[in-house]
């Protein structure tokens, strides 16, 4: 199982950790990627497939103090957010000059 931090553009989010199979995780999360954001995943399809998923994995929520790690990190209504993420890897991120951002 990998962990999926949910970043999401409401301001009563809560950051909450869901649970994914390997299957799942790839599902959202395309090769080498550890950044997404639900538009372009909805994009991707299939969206039967990818429904079931997020169904699934809604079920599995990971208390904060139990995460071994936390593997990808799904944003959602942040579309600003995509400039700092270009590759869609968190060990990439970059701001808009294209300096690092850590």
């Amino acid at each position: 199982m990998k962990n999926i931090l949910i970043i999401d553009g409401a301001d009563n989010c809560v950051y909450d950790i869901f649970a994914a199979t390997d299957s799942e995780f790839d599902l959202v999360f395309p090769t080498g990627q550890d950044i997404a954001f639900i538009d372009e995943v909805m994009a991707r399809g299939p969206k039967g497939e990818l429904n079931e998923a997020f169904n699934r994995i809604w079920q599995r929520p990971i208390r904060k103090a139990e995460a071994m790690g936390i593997h990808g990190t799904l944003f959602d209504e942040l579309e600003h957010k995509k400039q700092y993420y270009p590759t869609r890897r968190d060990s990439d991120a970059r701001n808009p000059d294209g300096s690092w951002l850590r």
